[in-house]
């Protein structure tokens, strides 16, 4: 009778035991698990009319390296960086010690031919009115004192454009704005040489007009056919977010440059002068499809640093295709690719699946 107390203690662990193993299972949750892993869509093909946004850049709608002529060396200096100038404005006078030299050379020059011109013409004249008694003068001597009036008029005249040549590289000793503007850049001081410039050296100073910029923005191959250039685009600076402003396309380049990419120019007034060369802006530019166009859900676009890509339910399986974007809408993305109208595209698809994987499952 003392084994008694362990029989039932056995007997209740071996129906515990019994009970536990057979909980029932709930199929139907299972089957909803199974049910909704996968989400799908389908490809659609209709015509995009959207917009695409590109980062855009303010540069100067002039900028100009302003060198001197000739060597000289900086007597007055008359702007700094900052200064607002204005056409035709005096911004530096530069002096040369030697070409005042040349000047007063190329001036004796010119009255010593211009006397030699005058005694050989008033030779001529006399020759010529006594050549009016015959036999006084002979023809040749008359020929010869006309040739000698003439190489003289001519020896002056040339001694005066040397003198204008001198006087005009004098004038480039004072150099002028080209345009009104704002100096940037000063990179010289009273008594420094200066010399004619070449590409690489570094200017006297810097220019810009900033009263209108130009806001260029580079369009990708994909889209240069679909901007449409007769819409205002809408553009909104980084430095002032929430500041939105519309302008029309200015002119474009028709050019493909280097990186594939078409530059097109804004002109943005610049009234206040908040705006600054350099600034980065976010632009909408519009954009038109001719002809229709691949689009899948934003959330089926899968994401890397190596590529772009859609998973396709290849029946059942799955087909990792790789795209490349096009037009970006609300919630639906042109693609390029390997894909047709109606083909069945995973939904909020991840880089987790394979190629390959059982998509029924």
């Amino acid at each position: 009778m003392k084994y008694r107390p362990y029989l039932f203690i056995a007997i209740a662990v071996s129906f515990a035991g019994c009970t536990g193993n057979n909980k029932p299972v709930d199929l139907t949750a299972q089957a909803k698990e199974h049910v909704n892993k996968y989400q799908f869509a389908s490809v659609a093909e209709k015509a995009l009319s959207s917009s695409a946004r590109l980062p855009g850049q303010l540069i100067p709608f002039n900028e100009v390296n302003i060198f001197p002529k000739v060597n000289g060396f900086v007597k007055e200096l008359f702007v700094d960086r900052g200064s607002i100038v204005k056409k035709g404005q005096l911004l530096v006078i530069l002096e040369a010690p030697e070409m005042e030299s040349q000047l007063e050379a190329a001036n004796s020059q010119y009255i010593q031919a211009q006397a030699d011109a005058q005694a050989s013409k008033e030779k001529y004249d006399r020759l010529k009115e006594a050549a009016k008694e015959p036999g006084s003068v002979s023809p040749l001597d008359l020929d010869n004192a006309s040739s000698q009036m003439k190489a003289g008029e001519a020896k002056a005249q040339a001694q005066r454009s040397n003198v204008e040549a001198v006087r005009t590289m004098l004038g480039y000793l004072r150099i002028y704005a080209p345009f009104d503007g704002m100096i940037i850049q000063r990179n010289v001081s009273p008594g420094a040489l200066v010399a004619p410039g070449k590409t690489g050296d570094q200017p006297i100073l810097v220019l810009q007009d900033i009263h209108k910029m130009r806001l260029t923005v580079s369009i990708p191959e994909d889209y240069v056919d679909k901007v449409d250039l007769n819409q205002p685009v809408s553009f909104t600076f980084n430095a002032m977010p929430g500041e939105s402003q519309t302008a029309k396309i200015s002119r474009s380049a028709n050019s493909l440059g280097s990186m594939q990419q078409e530059a097109i120019e804004i002109d943005v007034q610049n009234k206040n002068g908040q705006l600054k060369p350099g600034m980065y802006a976010e632009v909408r530019i519009p954009m038109l499809s001719g002809a229709k166009s691949l689009l899948v859900p934003n959330g089926a676009i899968i994401r890397s640093t190596e590529r772009e890509y859609i998973i396709k339910d290849s029946s059942g399986k799955a087909d990792i295709v790789n795209i490349k974007e096009g037009l970006v809408g609300n919630d639906s993305t042109e693609v390029f690719g390997n894909l047709k109208a109606n083909d069945k595209i995973l939904l909020h698809a991840s880089d987790e699946v394979k190629q390959g994987d059982d998509l029924q499952q």
